[in-house]
């Protein structure tokens, strides 16, 4: 970091992530406001493609040892140094109090990467930032109470709903090194947060929103003709909250005379058995499954689409969607939307206003995609609806003011503090 005000360490799980613009749309925001930070990272990236947002970034990017026994020596000369940090007793005994109630390699893991972090920051550093409440937010806040820092944390959706309800209350509390605040991206999720919390004001909601300058509007679009095909387009991971079985399930049960097809974009752990799923079902030729791809690309497939469906649901583990922003792209791009009511999800689209909200079941899918497309006047109203609510209540801008707001006052009471 250079010199100026005190600086802030930014814990994130991996960087650069295709998957996660959303933190980097709002770091780069950070940076041009002119917060001042180093970005610490747990995992070493594993996508091929960059983000143009990873790009824009200027704050400099260290590696955690992602496995301790990948770089012992390093691991072992933090930990050494560690004990000499004032607050290295204190943070010891809260994780071996959290390791005797989650008793696992990633708990261990969790504190050496702190030990690391706490040895290796910079001495300006006068705060830290955790994206995710859960792995990220532990690292950090062993950290910070090593080096007797204030932190904080940006809550999103699974870290929420799969962290055990004892750690939330502990993160959440003043009197057990809790954050001195949290954001988080959905009402939802903020009144969840609260409710454990010993100090509810600490916590936020600060909708992500959308960075409106990165996807400029849309060209006109033309009634579709009536024996064009139906184009549906889909964005998101290949993962059991996504929805994707069961979207294949409600592809099954269109009628013979709709001609369709989708698009489905990104990676993904159930990409194997979603095709093969697809394969079964007899649909292949009718979809194409196109991988990770550059925002460019998104764009253009967003805007040769008729409809955008994202059919989340309620993993078996407790993970869930937040609020995704691919839904918040496609209305920028004035594409019709249809998803479900998880979560957040009515925070932005009120059904039958912006878009289609359906039970997730394969029947209501199909019936909601076959409103949309024997609508079209219909969608396209509702799609221009969403629009309009994302250029109104949606916008990036007010969610980094607030952001700012509370990383400065926390960063001017470490230096009050010194």
């Amino acid at each position: 970091m250079t010199a100026g005000r005190r600086g802030l360490a930014v814990v994130v799980k991996g960087w650069p992530r295709l998957s996660e613009t959303f933190i980097a749309q709002e770091l780069v925001a950070l940076e041009a406001a002119g917060l001042r930070f180093d970005i610490w990272s747990l995992r070493h990236p594993t996508d091929v493609k960059r983000h143009p947002l990873h790009d824009r970034l200027r704050a400099q990017v260290n590696h955690l040892p992602e496995y301790l026994h990948h770089d012992p020596a390093r691991h072992w000369r933090a930990r050494t140094a560690a004990r000499r940090l004032p607050g290295f007793d204190r943070a010891y005994a809260m994780w071996r109090a959290d390791l005797r109630r989650d008793a696992t390699p990633n708990r261990i893991r969790r504190f050496g990467q702190a030990c690391v972090l706490a040895t290796e920051m910079p001495a300006d550093v006068g705060g830290l930032y955790a994206h995710f409440l859960h792995t990220p937010a532990s690292v950090a806040r062993y950290a910070a109470v090593m080096r007797e820092l204030p932190w904080s944390f940006s809550a999103h959706a699974k870290d929420i709903w799969t962290s055990p309800e004892w750690e939330l209350r502990e993160k959440l509390d003043p009197a057990t090194a809790g954050a001195r605040f949290g954001a988080t991206c959905t009402a939802f999720g903020a009144a969840h947060l609260r409710a454990l919390s010993a100090d509810p004001a600490r916590i936020d909601l600060v909708y992500h929103g959308l960075d409106l300058a990165r996807f400029p509007a849309p060209p006109p679009r033309g009634p579709r003709a009536a024996d064009a095909r139906f184009a549906m387009l889909s964005v998101g991971r290949l993962v059991e909250k996504k929805g994707f079985d069961r979207l294949l399930a409600a592809f099954a049960l269109l009628p013979p005379d709709l001609d369709w097809h989708w698009t489905h974009i990104g990676g993904g752990d159930m990409a194997a058995p979603l095709r093969a799923q697809a394969k079964a079902l007899g649909l292949q030729r009718r979809i194409d499954w196109r991988g990770a791809c550059a925002q460019p690309d998104v764009i253009a497939a967003m805007r040769a689409s008729d409809l955008f469906v994202l059919p989340s649901r309620i993993a078996t583990d407790g993970d869930r969607d937040g609020l995704p922003n691919v839904l918040m792209e496609a209305a920028s791009q004035s594409l019709p939307i249809l998803s479900t009511p998880v979560s957040a999800i009515p925070e932005f689209i009120v059904s039958g206003e912006h878009g289609l909200l359906s039970d997730d079941a394969p029947d209501a899918l199909a019936a909601a995609i076959l409103y949309m497309a024997r609508t079209p006047d219909r969608a396209a109203a509702m799609a221009d609806a969403a629009r309009e609510r994302l250029r109104s209540d949606f916008r990036m801008e007010p969610g980094i003011a607030r952001l700012m707001q509370r990383l400065d006052a926390m960063l001017g009471a470490a230096v009050g503090a010194t």
